[in-house]
């Protein structure tokens, strides 16, 4: 899929990830470590793992995906998935995990480009919705995902928003 950037003149191509691919494994990789670098990160490095490990573990692990935009030739998004199930729905669902727009090409539209590419994906694949969650702080992502169609997610606006919580194992 090529789409036009609003303020360049160049295309941007987005397209599945193919884990495999030693092109899309690194792009994952120094795209991944940029979003790690950043304080809505965790404001450090890749660790050394995932550098070692990480395009070979998605690739084996059953539902996962990704999205990488590309600018002329340079990676400059990436979006990383996994199909979930809604009990609700009894459907499948598809989680976004990681959402990166490269610092170069942020304000142009690419991150709502890469969850409508998310979205057909997850239609193809007979999902009921798409998940995500966002730093409470992130107000700039949740403007660009808002736009994107998102909204937090509530059963009944009586009970409140649902939270994201995890547990360290």
């Amino acid at each position: 899929m090529t789409l036009p950037t609003p303020e360049a003149v160049s295309a941007v191509t987005i397209t599945l990830a193919e884990y495999t691919d030693s092109r899309h494994a690194k792009d994952i990789l120094a795209l991944m470590d940029e979003y790690s670098r950043h304080p809505f990160g965790g404001g450090v490095p890749l660790p050394d793992r995932c550098w070692a490990e990480l395009p070979a573990k998605l690739a084996s692990f059953p539902g996962a995906f990704s999205v990488i935009a590309y600018s002329d030739g340079e990676a400059v998004g990436l979006v990383n998935c996994f199909t979930g199930f809604s009990t609700f729905a009894c459907q499948p669902l598809v989680n976004i995990h990681d959402v990166i727009v490269s610092a170069r090409v942020r304000g142009k539209g690419l991150c709502a480009e890469m969850l409508d590419f998310v979205a057909r994906e997850a239609k193809k694949q007979g999902c009921c919705k798409l998940t995500m969650e966002v730093l409470e702080k992130n107000r700039i992502a949740q403007l660009a995902y808002r736009k994107a169609g998102f909204k937090p997610y509530t059963l009944d606006e009586e009970f409140g928003q649902a939270e994201f919580w995890q547990r360290y194992l």
